[in-house]
């Protein structure tokens, strides 16, 4: 099946190449795609041709695609959570040495010496840096909020450095919480962790109810002297409040993968927010993680009807029972499944295997025929009230 996939950004050849090795038609301009597969790029509704079944976010947050116009079209959004989830804990740790240690400010004292002699540079080192002073992390509390993929690496390294660990996260799944340190404590509420951390790094996504959650009521009851790491999404921080906080001497520092004028305004004249260029996860293995996890789902899916890790779509992997597979998409309401069987009797067709799962309003039928579908069964399953789409597979 020749399957053609539009591409954004620069993604890693090494997932492409699995895709092009099964002769997908892999390019930046395509018309009528089957799919997309994107890094940064925003993605609008005016992106999306007719012809997308599936779109695949190389990487974990999803902010750049239009998600709910998508799954009013039926159109599957892939996502690659954790696979870029070491190079993101591994910059945490930078950014806790750089909220903890004068580094960045020691090392900008350095490039910044003028009209001293090499004789007495050293007294003039030994000098300035008492004004570097730092402490270490070993013994102090760290709060991860947010323990998925990414946020239970971190609170595992948290451990390993001797730090004491605590985390939040109402929506942590079972198997994420079998991955975490049992020295990492569990609190019921965001206020807590802020209260009790020394440092505290947040692993969220950018969703609604997510916009602005750090913000002057949270930071007014936070620990004297917090240091806040934000590699997560900006959206999820009020800089405004942060900056507020920092006035005020209640953060004690902010180092953050995502600036606004603000708040490179306030690190050029103080030394207390430390902003990098959304470098997080901007790593070769990450790039080369992502390219594959993306381009292995689009593959399966396009190929298949399986679907793993979608935001919109419910999970469904299901082997193929027959060369002929329907697909079939539609609003979760009652009695769904009693019509699409009704229709494919009518038609004579046997069904070998049929699997449907949900997920929030959106249903997922995978059905598998001893025959071939007929342009009627498509047709007759579209008018069928409820019905988002319907792809027939099959095997060449």
């Amino acid at each position: 099946m020749n399957f053609k996939v539009k591409t954004y950004n620069a993604i890693a050849e090494t997932g492409l190449s699995l895709l092009k090795d099964s002769d997908f038609e892999i390019s930046e301009n395509l018309e009528a795609p089957d799919a997309m597969i994107l890094r940064s790029y925003k993605l609008t509704n005016n992106d999306i041709e007719s012809s997308i079944k599936a779109i695949a976010r190389a990487g974990a947050g999803v902010n750049n695609v239009p998600v709910d116009y998508c799954s009013d079209q039926g159109i599957v959004v892939f996502n690659t959570p954790g696979a870029n989830a070491n190079a993101v804990k591994e910059i945490v740790l930078a950014g806790l040495l750089l909220s903890s240690r004068g580094i960045y400010s020691g090392a900008n004292y350095i490039n910044d010496i003028q009209g001293v002699d090499q004789g007495d540079l050293k007294g003039h080192i030994e000098q300035g840096k008492k004004s570097f002073k730092g402490r270490e992390l070993k013994d102090g509390v760290l709060g991860v909020i947010g323990m998925g993929a990414i946020g239970s690496k971190v609170a595992d390294m948290g451990v390993m450095l001797g730090m004491e660990v605590i985390g939040y996260d109402p929506a942590i799944s079972v198997e994420a919480a079998w991955k975490l340190p049992n020295m990492v404590s569990r609190r019921d509420n965001l206020e807590d962790v802020f209260k009790e951390s020394d440092y505290l790094t947040l692993h969220i996504p950018a969703i609604e109810e997510t916009k602005n959650l750090v913000n002057k009521d949270l930071l007014q009851n936070a620990k004297e002297g917090l240091k806040l790491i934000n590699f997560a999404r900006d959206e999820i921080v009020n800089s405004k409040d942060v900056i507020d906080a920092l006035k005020s001497g209640k953060l004690g520092g902010y180092v953050t993968d995502f600036a606004d004028l603000a708040l490179i305004e306030r690190a050029k004249t103080m030394g207390d927010v430390i902003i990098l260029p959304h470098i997080g996860a901007s790593t070769r293995q990450a790039e080369e993680n992502c390219s594959i996890m993306a381009a292995e789902q689009l593959k399966d899916f396009l190929e298949n009807g399986n679907i793993i890790n979608s935001v919109n779509f419910p999970e469904l992997v299901e082997p193929r029972k027959s060369k002929f597979r329907i697909t079939l998409s539609n609003n979760n309401i009652a009695g769904m499944i009693g019509q699409i069987t009704t229709i494919l009797a009518e038609n004579n067709l046997n069904i070998l295997n049929m699997i449907n799962k949900s997920k929030g309003e959106i249903a997922y039928n995978v059905i598998d025929t001893d025959s071939e579908p007929s342009n009627a069964v498509e047709e007759g399953l579209m008018k069928l009230e409820g019905v988002i789409n319907v792809r027939v597979i099959k095997d060449e």
